[in-house]
């Protein structure tokens, strides 16, 4: 029995998630690993709406400030448990990229870009400058997630960073399965098709401006839990997860890996989440190294690394 595309990337990253482990000689590197799949969570949200639907959008950091600012103000504030903080911070990012969408996405090109930027930087300014509560710049608190002392009553013991690495796993499996049955999915073949071109896709009968809310809604639900996780995981929170950069980092991600390719997502997270901490040793030359290596992978894999690699394993093939 051959095992379809779909299925072997599935695999495949499970496969990584179960294995990895084995060579981590510390508990920081289950930290690295928990930090590239809620990157590569947030990014697979990008790669449908940027390499689905082809829409961009540069203040996609808005709404994972907007889960990670749930889960700490939900508790204090309504009282909430942190679970049920995160499921509150997705509904809000779902209903403001909803209420947004509409207006910003007749727009096209930079002009989409700018908008969608205006909007991340809103949300970080309002984060950093309504301090009574949020804390300011300061911060915030998180609460515990109080998960890993459940699990510890049916005998499963984890160390802190070893439960958000399975944790944060778990989350990237089920957003890369269903981005990738999204992607063979009726919806996905109509995302594609206004991705390539939007007057011929309307020519076919399909609705452009509810598709096109429909990705970026089902985007911000992406970032909204990847803010949420690294909030719950770090148990500490800054108006930084909302910042311009951020949203940068996340599309430069996206870009990297292969904007229209989920396995991509993860590539590129992985990427520019371990590239920093590997280039440490170079110190002074650190950003200029990283620069460099972006650059290189742009010119010579304009289609993203895993694109590029795919098909120069075909070609050998």
């Amino acid at each position: 029995m051959r095992l379809s595309s779909k299925h072997l990337t599935l695999l495949v990253l499970l496969a990584i998630i179960l294995l990895a482990p084995l060579g981590f000689p510390s508990n920081f590197y289950y930290r690295i690993g928990s930090l590239i799949f809620v990157n590569g969570l947030a990014v697979t949200g990008l790669v449908i709406l940027i390499g689905f639907a082809g829409q961009i959008s540069l203040g996609h950091a808005g709404f994972a400030g907007i889960g990670a600012y749930a889960c700490a103000l939900g508790p204090q504030y309504l009282g909430l448990h942190p679970a049920f903080a995160m499921l509150l911070g997705t509904a809000l990012s779902a209903a403001l990229a909803w209420l947004i969408g509409r207006p910003i996405l007749r727009l096209q090109g930079y002009y989409l870009a700018v908008a969608t930027l205006g909007f991340g930087i809103l949300v970080s300014m309002v984060l950093a400058n309504e301090a009574s509560i949020t804390g300011g710049p300061d911060g915030h608190e998180v609460p515990e997630l109080g998960l890993r002392k459940l699990i510890e009553t049916i005998g499963i013991h984890l160390s802190n960073a070893q439960f958000w690495y399975a944790f944060s796993g778990l989350f990237l499996l089920a957003g890369t399965w269903l981005a990738l049955n999204l992607y063979d999915s009726p919806s996905g073949r109509a995302l594609r098709a206004l991705h390539d071109s939007e007057i011929a896709a309307r020519t076919v009968g399909v609705d452009v401006a509810r598709y096109k809310l429909f990705a970026f809604v089902l985007s911000a639900v992406y970032a909204s839990l990847s803010g949420s996780l690294l909030a719950l995981m770090n148990k500490f929170i800054t108006p930084d997860a909302a910042g311009f950069l951020h949203s940068v980092e996340l599309v430069t991600m996206t870009v990297l890996g292969g904007a229209g390719s989920v396995p991509g997502a993860v590539a590129g997270a992985a990427l520019l989440t371990m590239l920093p901490q590997v280039l440490t040793v170079l110190q002074d030359y650190e950003h200029m190294i990283l620069g460099l290596i972006m650059m290189l992978v742009m010119i010579f894999m304009p289609a993203g690394l895993v694109p590029s690699m795919s098909r120069l394993l075909r070609g050998r093939a």
